[in-house]
């Protein structure tokens, strides 16, 4: 409504026959060239950007044909605004290396910041680079130790030992992103075979109250052959993780339910579900689902492209 009273005031609210502007068109396009020139500059996602559009959506066309014909002196005050943002991406990105994943990361996000935003960051500087640090940490492969200890033969895999690439997804059958993750590994176990093998960790977030419980029930699965089979079910239907619910899944997939209740009541697999956890904290998993390949850690691991690029890589597979 703002913008539309803006635009009917623009035009002088006039009756039909009221003197109308010689060039409608030129003086209703000032406003929006201006707008789209500051947000150019300033980034598309800033509060700059959100500011000079609502702004503008106010102005007479004729005040932003002035500014436009004066857009250096625009120019130079969002460059000086934007000072403080540059001088902390060229700083941070000296700190943590110009040519890393964070560098890149930093350098684009900032362009969104406002300025404010970048001077309250460079006022707590080195909480700022500790935490960058860390997150570059993480994005490093993984130490041949520890690529070893998650890939180790005592959690549910498929694929065989011997395979180039080993896949290490940190799950969380509660988790919704999990879901999609799962859809990847499904594609990737037909799509590549026995050329890759692929386990699985358990890692129930604390917020996630159903998360542990329904971990040790897969793992009950594991014990009598059927981990993969209960791993689709639960999954498939996440709004059913609760006791009963996972009994139910137990019959669907053929277990002796049982044997199942028994290993569920004697807590038989939890501490295997905490040893996943704690495996995971010490490859600095923080959430799920967290994938690694070949100690490489994915991006997105719900995204099978990105997942395919890795492998490929691994493989020594050229891009098509």
């Amino acid at each position: 409504m703002l913008a539309c009273a803006g635009a009917v005031l623009a035009a002088g609210c006039n009756k039909p026959g009221a003197d109308k502007p010689k060039d409608q068109k030129a003086s209703t396009t000032a406003c929006a060239d201006y707008a789209k020139k500051v947000c150019d500059e300033a980034g598309a996602e800033s509060g700059t950007c959100t500011s000079v559009k609502t702004a503008t959506d106010l102005m007479p066309n004729g005040a932003c044909a002035i500014a436009l014909t004066e857009f250096a002196h625009t120019k130079k005050k969002l460059g000086d605004a934007r000072k403080s943002c540059e001088e902390l991406t060229t700083k941070l990105c000296a700190e943590i290396g110009k040519d890393t994943e964070t560098c890149q990361m930093v350098t684009t996000q900032t362009k969104q910041f406002p300025p404010e935003r970048c001077t309250m960051m460079m006022e707590h500087y080195a909480e700022v680079v500790a935490d960058l640090k860390k997150r570059e940490a993480r994005n490093q492969p993984l130490a041949a130790e520890k690529i070893a200890a998650i890939a180790k033969a005592d959690a549910p895999a498929y694929g065989p030992e011997t395979a180039t690439v080993t896949v290490v997804e940190f799950s969380d059958f509660q988790c919704p992103f999990c879901s999609r993750a799962a859809t990847v590994g499904q594609k990737l176990k037909q799509q590549y075979s026995d050329r890759v093998r692929f386990v699985f960790r358990q890692f129930p977030l604390s917020f996630h109250q159903q998360a542990h419980l329904a971990a040790q029930a897969s793992l009950a699965a594991h014990a009598q052959g059927k981990f993969w089979e209960y791993h689709d079910k639960l999954f498939a239907d996440q709004s059913k993780l609760e006791r009963p619910a996972l009994e139910q899944v137990a019959k669907d997939v053929g277990l002796n339910v049982g044997e199942f209740k028994k290993a569920l009541d004697e807590k038989k697999f939890a501490p295997a579900v905490d040893a996943d956890m704690k495996l995971g904290e010490e490859v600095a998993v923080e959430g799920t689902p967290t994938m690694f390949v070949n100690g490489q850690r994915v991006t997105d691991p719900t995204d099978f492209d990105a997942v395919a690029k890795l492998i490929d890589a691994a493989l020594g597979k050229k891009p098509s």
